[in-house]
């Protein structure tokens, strides 16, 4: 069984925040399969479906990005996953916009959701696709106003197209495995 966690802060206010990029590739993702409701659970909004012959859980924790942890060890403990079967989905603002990378082992980079879930496993070993969403315009532009602000109209405009490309590297994650997932997605995505 896999977990495929996408991370955000709950609520309608926050629904296009560059912050909640892994709650946009979940339900992309979830729309591409023709996937029902999700159901809440564990403190997560979650959807268990089989991807060919594999269990899938996909998962958007409801407690606000710095307590995300508490819903992943959660819903590793009670469905028994295993943390190589973790994919954990965020923001990163040291890669541009329309830029991914799928990484094992690493810190969370200032990321509060990723700090949250490695504290609760007792360390990084589990995977990451980081979502690309640019540095703040200027020095003194504020990181936290920065991520809680919208994606602009442009970004919004090539927003499926990332989209795409995210749910691409998300089953290429669970049918090829973390090193030819982040050797094919690892970089900027084409856009056209």
């Amino acid at each position: 069984m896999y977990l495929v966690v996408g991370l955000g802060n709950p609520g309608s206010k926050y629904s296009l925040n560059r912050h909640n990029i892994g709650f946009m590739a979940c339900d992309y993702w979830l729309k591409s399969l023709n996937g029902a409701d999700y159901r809440e659970e564990h403190k997560a909004l979650t959807k268990r479906f089989k991807l060919n012959d594999l269990d899938v859980i996909l998962a958007k924790p409801q407690t606000y990005m710095n307590k995300s942890g508490e819903s992943v060890i959660s819903l590793m403990n009670f469905y028994k996953i295993p943390k190589e079967n973790l994919l954990v989905i965020h923001d990163d603002i040291d890669l541009p916009f329309a830029s991914m990378k799928i990484h094992f082992n690493r810190g969370a980079g200032g990321q509060n959701g990723v700090k949250s879930i490695s504290q609760v496993l007792g360390g990084n070993e589990y995977a990451r696709l980081k979502l690309g969403v640019g540095r703040p315009p200027h020095p003194d532009f504020a990181v936290s106003d920065y991520v809680l602000g919208n994606f602009p109209k442009e970004e919004m405009a090539q927003m499926d197209q990332y989209l795409e490309a995210a749910s691409d590297a998300i089953e290429s994650f669970i049918f090829d495995g973390l090193t030819k997932a982040s050797t094919k997605f690892n970089g900027p995505v084409k856009l056209t």
